[in-house]
C-alpha cells in the first residue's frame, strides 16, 4: 500500500524557511519521480517541484528556482523540499506525489495528471 506521510509545514515570517518532508512506504523511492505540488486558496495546483527516478534530475518553477531545493534520500524513504526566503506568495498547502511511472523523467512544471498517488499535505503560511 501506497503512503505517505508529510510534515514540516508552518506559520513563518517572510524570508524565513522551512524544511518539508515527504516519508513514503510501500513502494521503491527511487523508481519514481517525486513531486511537491502546492495549491493555494481559489487557485490551480500547481507543481513546485520534482525529481526524476534513476538519475535524479532536478526540476523547478521560476517562481522558487534558486530558493527552494528539492532532494532524496532512499536510505531513508524520504524527500525534502528546503524552503529559504520564502515570500507570502509561498503559502498554500503543499503535497507530495507519486509519478503514475516508474522511471519518469520530471519536466519543469509536473502536470499533476502523471501523479497518481499523493500525500495528505501540509499547511505552510507566509506573514508577518
Amino acid at each position: 500500500q501506497v503512503q505517505f506521510r508529510e510534515s514540516g509545514g508552518g506559520l513563518v515570517q517572510p524570508g524565513g524557511s522551512l524544511r518539508l518532508s515527504c516519508e513514503v512506504s510501500g513502494f521503491t523511492l527511487d523508481r519514481y519521480a517525486i513531486a511537491w505540488f502546492r495549491q493555494a486558496p481559489g487557485k490551480e495546483r500547481e507543481g513546485v517541484s520534482c525529481i526524476s527516478s534513476s538519475n535524479g534530475v532536478k526540476t523547478y518553477i521560476d517562481s522558487v528556482k534558486g530558493r527552494f531545493t528539492i532532494s532524496r534520500d532512499n536510505a531513508k524513504n524520504t524527500v525534502y523540499l528546503q524552503m529559504n526566503s520564502l515570500k507570502p506568495e509561498d503559502t498554500a498547502v503543499y503535497y507530495c506525489a507519486r509519478s503514475n511511472w516508474t522511471m519518469y523523467q520530471c519536466g519543469r512544471r509536473p502536470p499533476p495528471p502523471d501523479f497518481g498517488s499523493w500525500g495528505q499535505g501540509t499547511q505552510v503560511t507566509v506573514s508577518s
